[in-house]
């Protein structure tokens, strides 16, 4: 994972608490103008539930979803690369995964969700998580990974259900390219599924706007095309 500096913003965001994997877990919710809508979870980078990731959800609310973003590091958020570097260490993948389906399964549950499924968008550490996520939870409709990166093993992608759009910058170290088509022939001979994995030119973290990788014009294009994606996929 490269370095980075310091990132902006508040500590975590939480505004809703729910069951998951035998504990109490916390998120920040955002309801769309129309008070319901299609379910989305939104899965953080490194960093934690911070400004960033809250405002995301945001937007997606204003597009029409019910966004949900749970908080993997319960409340704390890294004020530095070897901090968060740290802290994505010591979530087990596992683990992880355990608690965003608890997210999931609480999303489906609110009167406010309109969809069958949910969609997963998640960034850096988070990208990686919508992958692990999707090929072990059914009821991820539609993934949307931003420069995902896979900890260790690609998952067993034998119980996809979900279609995938995802985003990569040409440039990225952390998520190289060469990576890229084992990653798409791996998941379309297990599932059967083609995923549509965008290269842009920029590089890695190129849709955090409050980081110098921020790259406004592929940001721009990957954030329609995933809106696009995700009214299509969820109604």
């Amino acid at each position: 994972m490269p370095e980075a500096p310091k990132p902006t913003g508040s500590p975590a965001r939480q505004n809703v608490t729910f069951p998951s994997a035998d504990t109490t877990a916390h998120g920040y919710l955002a309801l769309p103008p129309s008070g319901q809508g299609p379910g989305v979870i939104v899965i953080q980078e490194w960093w934690g539930l911070d400004h960033h990731i809250a405002e995301v959800t945001d937007r997606l609310a204003r597009e029409g979803f019910v966004a949900l973003a749970p908080d993997l590091y319960g409340g704390s958020v890294a004020h530095d690369a070897e901090e968060a570097h740290r802290m994505m260490a010591d979530l087990p993948v596992e683990r992880g995964v355990e608690l965003l389906s608890g997210a999931v399964g609480h999303l489906l549950g609110r009167p406010e969700v309109t969809s069958a499924t949910v969609g997963a968008v998640g960034f850096c550490m988070g990208g990686g998580f919508v992958l692990y996520l999707a090929a072990t939870d059914a009821r991820v409709g539609a993934a949307v990974p931003f420069y995902g990166v896979i900890q260790g093993d690609l998952p067993d992608f034998s119980g996809l259900r979900a279609d995938i759009l995802g985003h990569i910058g040409e440039n990225d170290n952390a998520v190289p390219l060469d990576g890229l088509e084992r990653l798409s022939l791996a998941i379309r001979e297990q599932s059967g599924v083609d995923p549509d994995f965008r290269v842009h030119p920029a590089g890695h973290a190129f849709f955090n706007d409050e980081r110098p990788s921020y790259h406004a014009e592929s940001a721009a294009s990957a954030w329609r095309s995933t809106l696009d994606f995700l009214h299509q996929r969820l109604g």
